[in-house]
């Protein structure tokens, strides 16, 4: 007998069901802020986290280039953090956006429900500005 094979959100589901109720209840929060940002943005789990990604049409570039990856919530923390793989190219003038990696990463940091609903505009408004970059 086989089985179905579950969906990327499912898969999101999982995870999140595994992590302590604070913990989860706040990335939840953020998952749902991220997916409603855009019709465009979906989940999946890569790098044993959530993450999400630009599902339109792209032009061609290099995987290694991660121009399709918007961002993974570090799920190892009590602290959530959302890194954004190319966040280096965002002009964010939020002021949410923290860290000057060389690989180009940029992290923003939430540390319970309350601190993520207090933000969930700045991060929206990085989001937009990240979609605005994607070569279509």
């Amino acid at each position: 007998m086989s089985k179905e094979k579950k969906s990327d959100s499912d898969l999101v589901s999982d995870l999140i069901k595994g992590l302590s109720p604070n913990f989860a209840e706040t990335v939840v929060y953020l998952r749902q802020v991220i997916l409603s940002t855009d019709q465009q943005i979906s989940e999946q789990v890569k790098w044993n986290s959530p993450a999400f990604y630009y599902n339109g049409e792209m032009k061609s570039f290099d995987a290694k280039e991660y121009k399709r990856d918007l961002a993974v919530i570090n799920v190892r923390k009590e602290n959530v953090l959302i890194v954004f793989p190319t966040g280096a190219k965002i002009a964010d003038t939020t002021g949410i956006l923290e860290g000057n990696y060389t690989d180009g990463r940029r992290l923003a940091s939430f540390t319970d429900l309350e601190n993520a609903k207090k933000k969930s505009e700045d991060l929206q408004k990085v989001i937009r500005q990240w979609l605005s970059l994607v070569e279509k």
